[in-house]
C-alpha cells in the first residue's frame, strides 16, 4: 500500500519520488531494468577494469539543478570533478576553441568576436541562479524575472545561425554548443543551447562525477531511502493493476508507454494527442578502451572534459541539415567525452575510456563506426592505433538500455516547433493528464531533456497540489 506509484527510475522519476516523499508520502519506484538510474548508468562495458557511462556522461545541468542543490547529493557520494577546459573545439589548422569557467579567459581566445561574446553572454551569466529557474519550468507559468528572461528570450528565439557573431573561432564554438539541439542550425531556438549551455560552462561548469553517472541515480535512491521510500527493480509495469491503489501514479517515460499502459483509463483525445508526440534523431554510440590518452593535436583538447568535432559552423550545419533529411552525413558532428582523463579511477593505470557519439535519423541502421573514427583521427592522428577494444550501441541498442530513448532519441522528443515549448501536449499543466491520478514526470516535459530532476520536482508539485490537496512549500523541501 502506497500513496504514490512512479514508473522508471531515471533522474526525473527518483526526483518526484523524492518530492512526494519529502511531503510525507508513502512512495514506491518501479523499474524495469535490473540496474537503477535509466539514463544515468555506468557499467563495464568493453574490457575488464574499464568503466563506461552508459548513456549521459558530463552534466551541466546535474551541476546547476537548484533541486540537486538542495538535496546536497555529495552526502550521498556524488563528487564532482571539473576539467579545466569545459569544452575544446578542434579546428584543421591544429588550434582549438576553449570554453572555461572564465568569461574574459574564453572570449581572449575568440579573436574579433571576443566584445560580442561578452556583451551577449555575461549579463546573463551574471544572473545564472535567476534565469535558471525560468529555464528549468514549465512555460505556462507566470516567470519570477520577467525581463531577465526575455532579455535571453530575444536572442534565444533565434536559429544559431542568426547569433551575432563573426569570426571562425566563435562561430565554430556555438555550432557545437547549438547541435546538442538535435536541429538543423538554420531552426528557431537553436541558439537557447548555445547560450544557455555557454553560461552554464562559465557559471557551474561541465563536470563528471568522480566513479560515473551510476553515482547520480545511487545518490537519488539513497535520499529516497533515506526518506521512507521503496524501489523495486526488475519490476516492468504493463498495466495500471500494478500499481493500485496508489492515489497518484507518476510515469517518467515517454508519451508512447505511457499511452500503453494505461490505455482506456486515458481518454481517446488525449491518447492520439500522445500518439502525435515525435521522436527526435537518434544516437549512435562507441565506447572505447584505449591504451593511453587521445592525442589531440590542440593542447586544449587535452585538457577538456567535452571536445566537440565537426570543424567549422558551415561544416556542423550541413551535418545537423543531412540528419534531418534522413541521411547519414559522411563528416558528422560528434561528441566526445574524456572521463579518465580527470578521474583515473574509470581505467587500469596508464589505460583510458573514451565516449563518443553521432546524430543519426532516428531508428537508424547504419554503422557509423568509420565515420566517427575518422572524425577523431582528423583532430587526433594515431587514434587508432590506441584502440585497445570498443562497444558499440545503435540506435536500437540505445532504445533496449532504456526504453525511454525510442529509436535511439536520449532527448525525450524533438525540439522543433510548438512541441518545444509545449511537451508532451498543449496544456496548462504539462504533467498532468486528464486522468486525475495519473501524471507524466519524463524528459518529454518541461524542461526537457538533461540530467536536472526539474522535469520530476515539478510534476511531483502537480501531484500534490491535484491528486493530494498538500501545497509545497520549502519545510517539505519542495519547493
Amino acid at each position: 500500500m502506497v500513496d504514490a506509484a512512479i514508473v522508471g527510475s531515471g533522474p526525473n522519476g527518483l526526483s518526484a519520488a523524492i518530492v512526494l516523499a519529502r511531503a510525507g508520502l508513502r512512495v514506491r519506484v518501479h523499474e524495469a531494468q535490473p540496474t537503477i538510474g535509466g539514463g544515468t548508468r555506468s557499467a563495464a562495458l568493453t574490457l575488464p577494469g574499464f568503466l563506461h557511462d552508459v548513456c549521459s556522461a558530463i552534466h551541466p545541468m546535474g551541476a546547476a539543478s537548484p533541486f540537486f542543490k538542495m538535496l546536497e547529493l555529495a552526502r550521498h557520494g556524488v563528487e564532482w570533478i571539473h576539467p579545466e577546459v569545459a569544452v575544446a573545439h578542434p579546428l584543421d589548422d591544429g588550434t582549438a576553441v576553449a570554453l572555461v569557467r572564465s568569461l574574459d579567459d574564453t572570449a581572449a581566445g575568440l579573436g574579433a568576436d571576443a566584445q560580442a561574446y561578452r556583451r551577449v553572454v555575461g549579463p546573463l551569466q551574471a544572473r545564472f541562479p535567476e534565469l535558471l529557474a525560468g529555464v528549468l519550468g514549465p512555460l505556462t507559468r507566470v516567470p519570477r524575472h520577467p525581463f531577465l528572461l526575455a532579455r535571453f528570450g530575444v536572442r534565444a528565439a533565434l536559429p544559431a545561425s542568426r547569433l551575432p557573431f563573426r569570426g571562425v573561432r566563435c562561430r565554430a564554438l556555438m555550432a557545437g554548443l547549438a547541435a546538442h539541439s538535435f536541429l538543423p542550425l538554420t531552426a528557431p531556438l537553436t541558439s537557447s543551447f548555445a547560450l544557455i549551455f555557454a553560461i552554464t560552462a562559465h557559471a557551474s561548469g561541465w563536470p563528471l562525477p568522480r566513479g560515473g553517472s551510476q553515482r547520480i541515480a545511487d545518490a537519488l535512491a539513497a535520499s529516497l531511502r533515506a526518506l521512507g521510500g521503496e524501489i523495486v527493480a526488475g519490476d516492468r509495469v504493463t498495466s495500471l493493476d500494478q500499481l493500485r491503489p496508489a492515489r497518484a501514479m507518476l510515469f517518467d517515460t515517454s508519451p508512447a508507454a505511457l499511452d500503453r499502459i494505461a490505455g482506456e483509463r486515458l481518454p481517446p483525445r488525449y491518447r492520439r494527442a500522445l500518439r502525435r508526440y515525435r521522436q527526435g534523431p537518434g544516437v549512435f554510440k562507441l565506447d572505447y578502451a584505449l591504451s593511453g590518452p587521445v592525442p589531440w593535436r590542440a593542447a586544449e583538447c587535452r585538457r577538456a572534459g567535452t571536445v566537440h568535432l565537426g570543424g567549422t559552423f558551415e561544416e556542423i550545419a550541413a551535418s545537423e541539415a543531412e540528419v534531418a533529411r534522413g541521411g547519414h552525413p559522411e563528416r558528422p558532428f560528434v561528441l566526445v567525452a574524456q572521463q579518465s582523463l580527470f578521474d583515473p579511477g574509470r581505467a587500469p593505470p596508464g589505460k583510458h575510456t573514451l565516449w563518443a557519439y553521432c546524430h543519426v535519423p532516428n531508428g537508424s541502421t547504419l554503422d557509423m563506426t568509420a565515420r566517427i573514427e575518422a572524425q577523431i583521427e582528423r583532430f587526433a592522428p594515431g587514434f587508432r592505433d590506441l584502440i585497445l577494444a570498443r562497444a558499440v550501441a545503435t540506435p536500437r541498442d540505445v532504445e533496449a538500455h532504456n526504453e525511454n530513448c525510442v529509436g535511439g532519441d536520449i532527448s525525450g522528443g524533438a525540439h522543433d516547433g510548438l512541441q518545444f515549448l509545449l511537451r508532451p501536449v498543449l496544456a496548462l499543466d504539462p504533467y498532468a493528464t486528464p486522468a486525475k491520478e495519473i501524471y507524466l514526470c519524463s524528459s518529454s516535459t518541461p524542461p526537457g531533456g538533461g540530467v536536472h530532476g526539474m522535469c520530476g520536482f515539478h510534476a511531483a508539485h502537480s501531484a500534490l497540489r491535484r491528486s493530494f490537496g498538500i501545497t509545497p512549500s520549502p519545510a517539505r523541501g519542495a519547493a
